[in-house]
């Protein structure tokens, strides 16, 4: 039967465990929550040198991960058998394993806990062993969010710590760190660490402490665009140039390709009022002011001009086009093309 990772762990909570958990899919983050609770809550201290067992797939195979399981436990009420990395236990899905998984999943022993971690990908659910998991074991598939629900997420996140997150700062966590749920919950905690008793989570708690320049940034340099702000974007460059590690230009133009792209969508709309502008935008809601200032400043055609400036950029930066020309130049000369449109002829 699938679960959802709010429902699993409620019942973690509750005491009330399973006698197997088949955790799989993209996005590893509620896989890893699951597990590492269960590891860490399902047994006593003292219970777990005897009674907690943890396999990796690559060292394993199917009949020995089931003689683990099989096993009673030792002055304990259960045990707890975790296999990490659970896609690379070689006859997981072959014939053999997957008759032996049956026989077990038809009859676990009921005082242990047997989780297998299968990351980055799924069970081909046309094949018996997901068939078999899902009728017998607690199945989880996660997925990777998408880029719109990457704030709710963060919100939630949030607020599940008793605290709050303002809008910009939520989106600056969502457009900086993107949807990779590991990284974004280990750079909140971070956050939530150096946070004073009752501060709220602003921009300038997540610029002091996410590793972002409070001046020198994408998003400043987004800003000076809609500006027509040359002198300041180039000092931000001039600043990229110096501390590349810090500033790799792939996941800028990234965010400026979601930028400008958003920007034509906004240009489609027939209803360009502060009220369509701040419904389409969404979560981005109070960005309304500064998209309707650049749907001033940059018309459809030159929105669709600098889209595919964009694109080329990201091919010199991955070595396709445009010889060895270094990240600061080609981030010179994309800036150069949004602040001094040339007719479309000569457009490249």
């Amino acid at each position: 039967m699938a679960h959802t990772p709010e429902g699993i762990l409620e019942q973690l909570k509750k005491r009330q465990f399973a006698p197997v958990y088949f955790l799989q899919g993209e996005e590893t983050y509620y896989i890893d929550v699951i597990a590492d609770y269960i590891e860490a809550n399902a047994l006593q201290e003292h219970e777990k040198g005897f009674n907690q067992v943890v396999l990796y797939g690559k060292d394993v195979d199917v009949a020995t991960v089931l003689l683990q399981a099989k096993r009673f436990p030792m002055m304990s009420e259960r045990q707890v058998v975790i296999v990490k990395e659970a896609q690379s236990v070689q006859d997981l899905e072959r014939e053999d394993g997957v008759k032996q998984l049956e026989a077990y999943l038809q009859n676990p022993l009921p005082s242990t806990i047997l989780v297998f971690c299968y990351k980055h990908k799924t069970l081909d659910g046309r094949k018996k062993l997901a068939t078999l998991m899902s009728k017998h074991a607690v199945l989880l598939t996660t997925k990777k969010l998408y880029e719109n629900q990457v704030p709710a997420w963060i919100t939630g996140y949030v607020k599940a710590k008793g605290l709050q997150a303002n809008p910009k700062a939520v989106m600056l966590l969502s457009e900086f760190i993107g949807s990779d749920l590991s990284r974004l919950s280990n750079e909140i905690d971070k956050l939530l660490i150096n946070l004073k008793p009752g501060q709220s989570i602003d921009e300038r708690v997540v610029l002091e402490n996410v590793g972002i320049s409070k001046e020198y940034n994408i998003f400043e340099l987004q800003t000076a665009l809609i500006a027509q702000d040359a002198l300041k974007a180039n000092r931000i460059i001039r600043y990229f140039e110096a501390n590349p590690k810090d500033n790799p230009l792939i996941p800028n133009l990234s965010l400026l390709f979601s930028f400008f792209t958003k920007l034509l969508c906004l240009h489609m709309n027939a209803d360009k009022s502060e009220a369509a502008v701040k419904k389409s935008l969404g979560n981005r809601a109070f960005l309304a002011k500064e998209y309707m200032h650049a749907l001033r400043v940059f018309h459809v055609q030159r929105v669709i001009d600098i889209i595919h400036y964009i694109r080329v950029a990201d091919l010199q930066v991955k070595g396709i086009s445009g010889g060895n020309m270094a990240e600061a130049e080609i981030l010179r000369e994309l800036v150069f093309k949004v602040l001094h449109p040339v007719p479309r002829a000569l457009a490249s």
